[in-house]
């Protein structure tokens, strides 16, 4: 092999490890509950709440950004530095919350993944004897599997390539759906039906996006990463090209939910109602192939929420990340389990799955504040406190966090 090849194949290498955490953001927003958020959200609104999509994102690079540094110049994970500057009792509320939307989430995936699991071996095989809690168990199994042995890596870029073509059909299905309508762009923006309850769909899109347990997960990663002062430019492309990412997937999703869903007044009450929306370019194919998305979508965000609440723990006590202690393994195991809730007990997955995204706002505000006040504490951050332009940001970010917690609550009132 040449010098050539050889440099090249080291800079590509690298380049993928500096983007590291972003796909690990994309991997983990762009997974079954965003795709359920963005195709019940053009469903039944088109693109009309398309700007809750597109302020999530922008305001989540700023956060990502601004955890980042923060984690980088105090040397401590987020959690760690909560407790330090605002006691324990705050903090364990945080982590309490987080933990709340990592196991809401993992009931309303395992839900949704087992449903379009059941559908595909329904229509596609004479498998009579499988139900939905025979697959969860299955799947739930498959996962404590991987995470007891360590041989989870390969498996989740499997399950990450799988994705990657849903996504890849998402888009295309979106330029397809747009050239095909033949009307005016106008008609993807319909004026929303007053005295509906797109208050959970809203924060459902918001909380997707950009959600606690992610932000915090972030701050763990910039530190394995081994990031320094001299890596703030490439921590900026990473949140930058992250965020981009999720919005141009996210995007996709909601047009092409837009245009095979509400424009032909299909309404979305179960898992297999999404399916639909890739329709125009898969045709036939579209069931298999929105149930392996799924499939990997669901078990490659599931596996990380598997590990989160571990994470969460360490980083909070400032221990090392062993996974291998016992009371981290009955914590994955438990968490795990919690999949089985769904199908066992039933109800809607959909509405389910979107309502434990809408939880991440509620927690979002003070996350937000602390991470200001941190970043303007000379004791922390020395000669790197954030300039004027950053504090503007985050200040309207913790606005917008506001505003989303009161619209959180008014859908979940509503929805109750």
């Amino acid at each position: 092999m040449t010098t050539e090849n050889l440099s090249f194949s080291g800079n590509f290498k690298k380049r993928l490890k500096d983007f590291g955490p972003a796909f690990f953001i994309i991997g983990y927003v762009v997974g079954t509950g965003s795709v359920t958020s963005m195709v019940v959200s053009g469903a039944k609104y088109g693109l009309s709440l398309s700007w809750a999509l597109l302020l999530s994102c922008f305001f989540t690079y700023f956060l990502l950004v601004s955890i980042s540094k923060l984690t980088i110049v105090s040397g401590n994970t987020l959690m760690f530095n909560f407790k330090k500057t605002f006691g324990k009792p705050l903090t364990i509320f945080i982590i309490t919350a987080l933990l709340v939307s990592i196991v809401s989430s993992c009931i309303g995936v395992m839900g949704v993944v087992a449903e379009v699991t059941m559908e595909w071996i329904s229509v596609k095989t004479s498998i009579s004897f499988l139900n939905g809690p025979v697959v969860s168990i299955f799947f739930i199994a498959l996962l404590i599997a991987l995470f007891w042995t360590g041989k989870h890596e390969n498996f989740i870029k499997a399950m990450s390539i799988m994705v990657g073509f849903m996504a890849l059909a998402f888009i295309v299905t979106s330029f397809m759906v747009v050239k095909e309508a033949g009307t005016s762009i106008t008609e993807f923006f319909p004026e929303l039906p007053k005295r509906d309850n797109n208050g959970l769909v809203i924060a459902g899109i918001v909380g997707t996006t950009m959600a606690g347990v992610c932000l915090a997960s972030r701050s763990i990663l910039v530190q394995e990463q081994n990031w320094g002062l001299k890596d703030l430019k490439t921590e900026n492309k990473d949140a930058m090209s992250s965020m981009f990412m999720t919005f141009l997937i996210s995007l996709a999703i909601m047009i092409s939910a837009t245009g095979t869903l509400y424009c032909k007044g299909v309404p979305v009450d179960d898992a297999t109602d999404m399916m639909n929306a890739l329709g125009p370019w898969a045709g036939n194919f579209a069931l298999t192939l929105f149930t392996l998305g799924i499939i990997g979508a669901g078990l490659s965000s599931i596996f990380p929420n598997l590990l989160l609440f571990p994470w969460l723990i360490a980083d909070y006590t400032n221990t090392e990340r062993d996974m291998k202690k016992p009371l981290y393994k009955l914590i994955v195991v438990l968490v795990a389990l919690s999949g089985l809730i769904v199908p066992l007990l039933g109800g809607k997955p959909v509405w389910i799955l979107i309502a434990s995204q809408a939880l991440s706002p509620f927690v979002m505000p003070l996350i937000t504040l602390f991470l200001l006040i941190l970043l303007n504490k000379e004791s922390i951050m020395k000669e790197h406190k954030i300039g004027v332009g950053m504090n503007l940001a985050l200040a309207a970010t913790f606005i917008f966090n506001c505003y989303m917690l009161y619209v959180a609550l008014n859908g979940f009132i509503d929805f109750i």
